[in-house]
């Protein structure tokens, strides 16, 4: 089977009616074990792109759907250390809260699991940015070894040299304009929430116009669809509405 290619120019696009909405375990071991081991994607869906190399809206992308995945090389921010560079031209990414393991539901992995890191953006130069509303979720692939046999502990290493992020923005920046919240954000979230989504309507291909009256002359196959759309049609990561 022909493997399926839907980033072009480093921005992921799907047909009409579809979204990419994979959860956290498929991203961990359907997209980012593949990557970091060269197995075959199951689609390519995922650009590769610094993240920090970017502000959170210069990446590339836009807000419909509002969640956005990048494949990101792991950087180092100092040459003997491990610990990641998370700061950007405007800000800085700032973890927050503790670390989530991702285990697998089908199989043991062979010791491999996820951990999901979030972060919050900050303008300005650390450690005194203002927060922002825009939010990076951060997985990683580690190997755990449990240790001696009198021992509960658990080893724990990180695997290959990706991590894949997931950026999204809280909806409650619309409501508030307070500061540190970015005018580009407001603007571009304002623009989402305001917009009705689109929807092809695959049931008018193939039909002739020759039996089309005077009424539906005025009308295409682009129909609005109310923005509480139901989203529970989910097949491993995509979902059709």
């Amino acid at each position: 089977m022909e493997k399926l290619n839907f980033v072009k120019n480093g921005v992921s696009k799907l047909p009409p009616g579809f979204r990419f909405q994979p959860t956290d375990e498929e991203l961990v071991f359907q997209y980012l074990k593949c990557k970091v081991f060269s197995y075959p994607l199951p689609a390519s869906i995922i650009p590769e792109i610094n993240v920090c190399k970017y502000d959170p809206w210069d990446l590339p992308g836009n807000c419909d759907p509002q969640e956005r995945h990048f494949f990101s090389p792991k950087e180092a921010k100092y040459r003997n250390g491990n610990r990641m560079n998370r700061t950007t031209k405007c800000g800085y990414w700032k973890a927050t809260g503790s670390d989530k393991r991702i285990s697998s539901s089908t199989s043991t992995c062979n010791g491999i699991v996820g951990v999901r890191k979030t972060l919050i953006f900050y303008e300005g130069k650390s450690p005194k940015g203002s927060r922002t509303h825009w939010v990076l979720h951060e997985y990683r692939l580690v190997s755990v070894e449990t240790g001696a046999a009198n021992s509960s502990h658990n080893y724990v290493n990180e695997i290959g040299d990706w991590v894949l992020c997931r950026l999204s923005m809280k909806k409650r920046s619309v409501e508030s304009d307070g500061s540190g919240t970015h005018h580009k954000h407001r603007q571009n979230t304002a623009v989402q929430t305001t917009r009705p989504r689109l929807m092809f309507d695959f049931m008018m291909v193939g039909k002739t116009n020759s039996s089309t009256s005077s009424s539906c002359s005025s009308s295409s196959n682009i129909m609005e669809v109310s923005s509480n759309a139901s989203d529970h049609e989910e097949t491993s990561g995509y979902a059709h509405f």
